[in-house]
């Protein structure tokens, strides 16, 4: 498959997740188990295919010790704030709201990562990204209760993402080691985290039926196993600047999925936020020489 392929393709698992998700939950499925079940698929997965390729999984403590922060950051904790905030939002609203990544990351990255800095453009980006959020939100309109809290959810989880692409970036990325063989150890540390605190934050699961099994099971070996794999190949063949602009694609598959196939409504504030929001976005990714001075 050429690299324009893998890249669509990567986005379409990417922003059908949501959808995946919503089948879960509506099918009572306690979120925390949505998260483990995920990760748990995921990490077989991504050990399938270090087995099969023959790739060596690290084993020093060090790497396993950053691997377990990451795992909270990036996958444990916003796995299970999503799930949580798509029992009160539609994957339509989670899927724009998870166009904010890049904006945390950015806030966290320059705050840990001393090669990155502020400037002009930089700020005016995540004001603009801010702007957009609200006007998702129809915040003018007032928000309350069970769509704020799970709006907040799935904002709190695109926040945790870019606290752990910063650390990622600081203390996990670095090094020779395989990209499968470190997804591997990452997804495996978030599936033992899950395991010791679902049963007592989401009691004792249950059958949730074929679709929602179904779901989960795509929802962890495709869309958080094999799309590692597929971003990897996007990396390596077009540089890791046009591969995450995979970010800006994903929420355009998110709202027509979550649209056709689950018959969600897409009011006006959700599509105009998200063209501001990835707006601000592209604005905070600028990188011009003239820093800012107090």
């Amino acid at each position: 498959m050429q690299t324009s392929g893998k890249f669509v393709l990567l986005s379409a698992i990417w922003g059908g997740s949501f959808a995946l998700i919503k089948v879960a939950v509506d099918a009572g499925v306690p979120p925390v188990w949505v998260a483990l079940s995920r990760c748990l698929f995921g990490a077989l997965t991504l050990w399938a295919i270090c087995l099969a390729g023959g790739t060596a999984v690290p084993r020093d403590r060090r790497t396993w010790g950053h691997a377990a922060v990451v795992a909270a950051l990036l996958n444990a904790v916003p796995f299970t704030l999503l799930a949580y905030g798509e029992t009160q939002v539609s994957s339509v609203l989670a899927g724009v709201f998870n166009a904010t990544t890049p904006l945390t990351t950015l806030v966290f990255a320059l705050l840990v990562v001393p090669s990155e800095r502020m400037t002009r453009t930089r700020v005016a980006g995540l004001l603009v990204g801010f702007t957009g959020v609200l006007v998702v939100l129809d915040a003018w309109r007032g928000m309350a209760g069970d769509v704020l809290g799970g709006s907040l959810a799935c904002l709190a989880a695109t926040t945790c993402y870019g606290a752990g692409f910063a650390y990622t970036r600081r203390f996990f990325s670095g090094g020779d080691r395989s990209a499968s063989a470190l997804s591997a150890v990452q997804i495996t540390c978030a599936t033992l985290q899950l395991a010791v605190v679902a049963p007592a934050v989401g009691g004792v699961p249950s059958w949730p039926g074929t679709s929602a099994a179904l779901a989960l099971l795509v929802l962890g070996a495709v869309g958080t196993g094999l799309a590692y794999v597929l971003n990897l190949d996007v990396i390596r063949a077009a540089g890791p600047a046009v591969a995450s602009t995979v970010t800006y694609v994903t929420p355009l598959w998110s709202t027509a999925l979550g649209a056709v196939l689950l018959g969600e409504p897409v009011g006006w504030t959700t599509p105009i936020g998200g063209v501001i929001v990835l707006g601000g976005v592209l604005l905070a990714r600028h990188r011009p020489n003239v820093r800012i001075h107090p």
